[in-house]
This record gives C-alpha cells, sequence and structure tokens, in this order.
C-alpha cells in the first residue's frame, strides 16, 4: 500500500500544514513513516548524554523534550486521522505544544523509555494508515478549523518529525 502525496484540494496550503507536507521527500508517507523508525532511534542514540537536557536558549525544549512533543503530536495527529477516516463532522480541536511539554516530565524520563514509546506508537500509525481504504484516507474532516483527511495527515506526521530532527541538527548539535 502507498500512502501518496495529499493535492491541494485536501488540506490548506497557506497554513502550518504545508510545511510539514513539503519536509518529505518521495512519494510514499506510509514508506517515510516506516523507515523513519530505524532513522528517529538511531539519530536520538547518537545525540551525546550531555546533550539531551541542553536548551539552545531559555524556554527551549531539550532534544527529550522535544522527542516527547513529537510522540505527543504523533497520537493527536493519529486521532485525527482515525476521526476524519470515520466520518466525523465536527471540526477537532488544535493543542497547545508548549502547554503540553510543561505539563509533563519528558526530560525526566530515560532516553530508553522515550524511544520505546516513540517505536511503539509509530508501529501503531503505520499499522493503522495500512488498515485504511482509498475512500477513508480521503475522506474530509477538519482539525484547528482547516480542511484535513488521513492522507494529510499521514504526511503531517512524516513531515512534523522530520522539522524537529532539522532543529536539532541545526541547533543543539
Amino acid at each position: 500500500m502507498k500512502i501518496s502525496r495529499p493535492t491541494a484540494a485536501e488540506y490548506d496550503v497557506n497554513s502550518y500544514q504545508n510545511r510539514y507536507i513539503q519536509a518529505v521527500t518521495g512519494d510514499d508517507a506510509l514508506k517515510t513513516l516506516s523507515e523513519n523508525i530505524s532513522i528517529v532511534d538511531n539519530f536520538f542514540k547518537n545525540i551525546p548524554e550531555e546533550k539531551l537536557h541542553f536548551r539552545y536558549a531559555e524556554g527551549k525544549w531539550t532534544p527529550l523534550e522535544m522527542l516527547g512533543h513529537i510522540i505527543d503530536t504523533e497520537k493527536i495527529l493519529l486521532y485525527r486521522a482515525l476521526s476524519v477516516a470515520r466520518g466525523e463532522k465536527q471540526s477537532l480541536l488544535g493543542f497547545e505544544e508548549d502547554d503540553y511539554v510543561k505539563a509533563t516530565n519528558f526530560d525526566k524520563k530515560s532516553l530508553r523509555s522515550l524511544l520505546l514509546q516513540f517505536k511503539a506508537q509509530r508501529k501503531s500509525t503505520v499499522l493503522f494508515f495500512k488498515s485504511l481504504g482509498k475512500r477513508e484516507l480521503g475522506r474530509m474532516g477538519k482539525a484547528n478549523q482547516l480542511p484535513t483527511n488521513a492522507r494529510v495527515l499521514a504526511w503531517f506526521i512524516a513531515g512534523h518529525e522530520l522539522h524537529h530532527l532539522n532543529i536539532l541538527k541545526e541547533r543543539y548539535l
């Protein structure tokens, strides 16, 4: 199965969604999501221990907090994908990412535990998207008052983590 790139008719290309979708290379979000399990795992395992708690500026997240944020966001986006694939008519709520990170203690968790969580979540994400048919992937809904569907959200999940890996490369390592 392949999840092809969404068209401009499926989401607002002038919104924040586009930044993440365009960050993904290739033509199959499902392939990217599957391949990125080991890429993310290896990336974080190669961050020096002393950098895992580093903040490049006051108020910025540490790499551990960023990994926790990636996991939380994937859970939320997967819920949105499930909802719109099943025909939810109401616009799904947004979330304040900084508040979510502040409300937990990702920085006190071990890298190993966060990576186990990430891999379990990603495997669930991949299995869910593999279970969807063409109609479910394309069924339109709304999140944050923006049009979306499960195909858009698969690409969003893949691009979101790539976005954060790039930030880590540029500002932390």
